[in-house]
């Protein structure tokens, strides 16, 4: 995935890596050649070049090693930004084809927010793992068998001091990946509790209201369970370190002491204590680079980056492909189906069909199971039991998006878009210039009368653009679903925040707009569903009603119930 992402930047950072790490060792013979010159130069009399060529080997050497590292923290900046997002886009794109109803629970939820904090370390741990080869192998190998010339057991000291630092690595791994275990639920309410208090969609309440202090009371408590428990854990693994450093400390001590005694007893030569000895701070460096900062690094987010790949590793949406004939209407044929994490059937074993150019109504009390209905009719989610036929295609053997090729909606929660007027319109649109003249014809069709706006105009005020009223984006949201070429259009309750007389009004203006078409309309109020052709009639996951308006008024029925009520409503309300 690293070289895939970072394409031939990804072998020449290697490249580099190795280069720079092999030349440290090179380094240090040089140094034991340069001070042995010196040495021999102070006892015995010789040319200047004796001393020169080696302090001219070092000096090129030095210069070499600096040149490598700028070059390489170059091409590693490059390849860091360029694998970041590479990382972050694979995992939108992997989201775009789990199962949709994974989107309702709270565990899912929680692994996307997991996963979204471990996109940001997969390149770093990526990293991590090839330097370990390409760059702290290469050092200590080629620095090891420098030092086990000079002196077997000088070697094995080194070793033995950083073996306990190791060990605290290990218990690292474990102990940090159950923080982010148990952090991420909480994290994830904070971040929320922090749009409540920042976000402009909340802002009025909470000032109007007064919620500011009660949100940010929730925030702060949310936030401090979070540092609490990160807190608790780098405490405890800070007492850890300390004794195993305390051990390192002492091994940097016994190697001192060797290079000293094996130099005085005439081991090893004046050269290769001073090469020896003024390279101990730089492996003890590069020692606890790799131990404290990057395995330590690779423990702490090692859980994170297992979150990202068990995203990835989850089951897709997979299927034939097809082209919906909406001519063969939807069926619906003995259809269950129960949201991820629950028991009760959301549908239990419901029948159904529309048939071409048919606009059917579907009502019922909250809760009862419609706009889950809705998503199985249009194959956003796939029935546990039972087959769904949307033109044709059955829903559980064919790809979703064959199926969505020929379906259009407006939904109860339609998106407001921080983007200009003709892109809020044409999010459908692939190409890279918009079809204007068709945008025109759908707002006009859609009754979109902002004086204030033309295809250009930024709909945010964040982005220096304007904002709509509520019945401007609702007219906005129909001609975005008319935009899109469609056989098959819903309407799923977005009109439930407007008066009946203005809903009255879109819902007339759908049924021409869905003439000769397979619709759905979702609706709470009962006025508005004697527009359809059929209604269904809903309670708690089953068709209880089916017919037209006159036929489930005429006899006894949930439906009836309904209409009587809300009709008492209106006329207490006149």
């Amino acid at each position: 995935m690293y070289f895939k992402a970072a394409s031939w930047f990804g072998i020449i950072e290697q490249i580099l890596a190795f280069s720079h790490s092999f030349s440290w060792a090179i380094g240090i013979f040089a140094t034991q050649m340069l001070f042995d010159a010196v040495f021999h130069a102070s006892y015995n009399e010789v040319n200047f070049w004796f001393v020169a060529r080696p302090l001219g080997i070092l000096a090129i050497i030095s210069i070499a090693q600096q040149v490598l590292k700028g070059a390489e923290n170059f091409v590693e900046n490059e390849v860091a930004y360029k694998n970041g997002g590479v990382f972050m886009a694979m995992l939108q794109r992997k989201l775009q084809r789990i199962p949709a109803e994974n989107f309702e629970e709270t565990t899912f939820l929680d692994d996307i927010n997991k996963a979204r904090e471990g996109a940001d370390w997969v390149a770093e741990l990526a990293w991590i793992s090839l330097q370990f080869f390409t760059y702290y192998v290469v050092f200590f190998v080629t620095v090891g068998v420098y030092l086990f010339w000079l002196s077997p057991m000088l070697l094995v000291t080194l070793f033995l001091s950083f073996a306990p630092a190791i060990i605290g690595q290990h218990y690292h791994v474990k102990v940090f990946a159950k923080l982010e275990e148990d952090n991420a639920p909480m994290r994830r309410r904070y971040e929320y509790y922090q749009k409540t208090i920042a976000d402009r969609e909340y802002y009025k309440e909470t000032r109007i209201l007064g919620g500011f202090r009660y949100f940010h009371a929730l925030f702060s408590q949310s936030l401090l369970v979070v540092t609490k428990k990160f807190w608790q854990t780098e405490r405890k693994m800070a007492m850890i370190m300390v004794v195993l450093n305390t051990a390192a400390f002492i091994g940097l001590g016994l190697s001192t002491y060797l290079l000293f005694t094996n130099t005085m007893n005439g081991i090893i030569t004046i050269g290769a204590f001073a090469a020896v000895f003024s390279a101990l701070n730089r492996i003890f460096y590069v020692m606890d680079e790799l131990i404290i900062w990057n395995l330590g690094t690779v423990n702490k987010n090692t859980g994170k980056v297992a979150n990202y790949f068990r995203i990835l590793d989850m089951k897709e949406m997979k299927g034939e492909q097809g082209t919906p004939d909406f001519s063969k209407g939807i069926v619906a044929h003995n259809i269950s189906f129960s949201y991820p994490g629950r028991d009760e059937a959301a549908i239990k074993d419901l029948s159904l069909t529309i048939k071409d150019g048919e606009t059917i109504a579907i009502v019922g009390e909250n809760g009862a199971g419609k706009s889950t209905l809705v998503r199985l009719l249009t194959g956003i989610y796939r029935p546990n039991s039972g087959m769904v036929k949307i033109g044709g295609l059955d829903s559980t053997k064919t790809h979703p998006n064959a199926i969505f090729n020929g379906i259009s909606g407006v939904f109860q929660r339609y998106q407001r878009y921080k983007m200009t007027l003709s892109e809020n319109v044409a999010i459908s649109d692939t190409t890279v210039v918009p079809n204007n003249t068709k945008i025109q014809s759908v707002i006009n069709e859609a009754e979109f009368n902002e004086e204030n706006a033309n295809l250009d105009t930024m709909l945010s005020p964040e982005f220096d653009g304007i904002d709509l009223s509520g019945g401007q984006w609702q007219r906005l949201a129909i001609a975005r679903g008319l935009y899109r070429e469609n056989d098959f259009i819903v309407l799923d309750e977005p009109t439930a925040a407007i008066d009946p007389i203005e809903e009255e009004r879109i819902y007339n203006q759908f049924k021409q707009l869905a003439k000769d078409k397979c619709a759905i309309v979702v609706t709470h109020r009962l006025g508005s569903a004697k527009l359809a052709d059929r209604i269904v009639v809903m309670d708690n996951g089953e068709i209880v009603g089916l017919g037209t308006h006159n036929e489930l008024i005429s006899k006894d029925g949930k439906y009836a119930d309904m209409w009587m009520a809300q009709a008492a409503w209106y006329e207490n309300r006149n």
